[in-house]
């Protein structure tokens, strides 16, 4: 049970964020139009890019390090709790079918476990124990990315996170919409995306969740075309568990190589639906096992693959 003068010392925190800031200007905004608030929404949201954009060095710094890491075989962890957590999950959740990775090689972490995604864990958040706790679950290595997520930057499940994986001497990131963010000055690579005050006061899934998203695009999407799993701006590792994204994989093929249906058809069937195998087949003039060949010698890398065809 939290004493009175523990909930007084955290308003006190929470008054010194840029995040839980209030403004008057929007007091009355319950009285504006629906599309008056539509448009004071949109222009808020117009600024997160700028706000991305301004850490797009550390971002850069910390997608290197990261690809890195996984070339090793080392995974990407988010954790976080809330907002954080579930935007860590969903990011997580979309490598396997967009890159075709192992659902163990990116996890989405979230403080309360998988029943947070949908209903509040009471007290989750507060516990660095069950961040290290999580983390030991999963077996963390030294070759991992732990990215730890908090509009804040002072949530202690996210930091303590990051605490637990710098001490094992895995990688370290802490992803927060505060400068000077304990989160940030615990992780090696500290991205403070400062997007201001919310519409409404302390919400942090509008403009914080935004520009955490848009920054987990960029390291889990940057990371996997260093790690080869693109071609150009081709998804070629996608992986074809539906009707979609069955047509999908031949569209892929057909855009890599201008081939007609019928050579994208017997060019699958000879790698097992394999997008980037049967373009290498194709492009390379090469057979299956061939192809298979060349990728493994490459990790996967297509164009140096392709390369290996053309020095042969």
């Amino acid at each position: 049970m939290t004493s009175p003068a523990e909930h007084a010392q955290l308003r006190a925190q929470l008054d010194t964020l840029t995040t839980e800031a209030f403004r008057p200007e929007l007091a009355e905004i319950d009285r504006c139009s629906t599309l008056e608030i539509a448009r004071t929404m949109n222009g808020e949201d117009a600024q997160v890019p700028a706000a991305v954009a301004g850490q797009l060095p550390q971002i850069a710094a910390a997608i290197d390090a990261t690809a890195a890491r996984m070339a090793q075989g080392g995974r990407l962890i988010y954790a976080g709790a809330g907002t954080a957590g579930r935007l860590g999950v969903l990011d997580a959740s979309e490598c396997p079918p967009t890159f075709n990775t192992d659902p163990s090689e990116v996890l989405g972490l979230i403080a309360g476990g998988p029943s947070a995604m949908v209903t509040a864990v009471e007290g989750a958040e507060d516990s660095k124990k069950f961040a290290a706790e999580d983390l030991s679950t999963i077996g963390l290595t030294d070759l991992d990315t732990v990215v730890g997520i908090s509009a804040s930057g002072r949530t202690p499940y996210a930091i303590g996170a990051v605490e637990h994986a710098r001490s094992l001497g895995a990688l370290t990131i802490g992803l927060s919409c505060n400068a000077g963010s304990e989160l940030a000055a615990s992780a090696e690579h500290g991205i403070e995306v400062v997007v201001g005050p919310e519409l409404l006061t302390g919400s942090t899934r509008l403009k914080a969740g935004t520009a955490q998203k848009l920054v987990l695009n960029m390291l889990s999407t940057i990371t996997m075309i260093r790690l080869g799993k693109t071609y150009g701006n081709l998804m070629v590792d996608v992986r074809a568990s539906n009707e979609k994204l069955r047509a999908r994989s031949r569209r892929i093929v057909a855009l890599a190589t201008g081939a007609g249906d019928q050579e994208i058809e017997a060019a699958l069937a000879a790698t097992d639906g394999e997008v980037k195998n049967a373009i290498l087949t194709l492009l390379g003039e090469v057979d299956g096992p061939t192809a298979a060949r060349l990728l493994h010698d490459s990790r996967g890398h297509l164009r140096a693959a392709l390369q290996a065809t053309r020095n042969t």
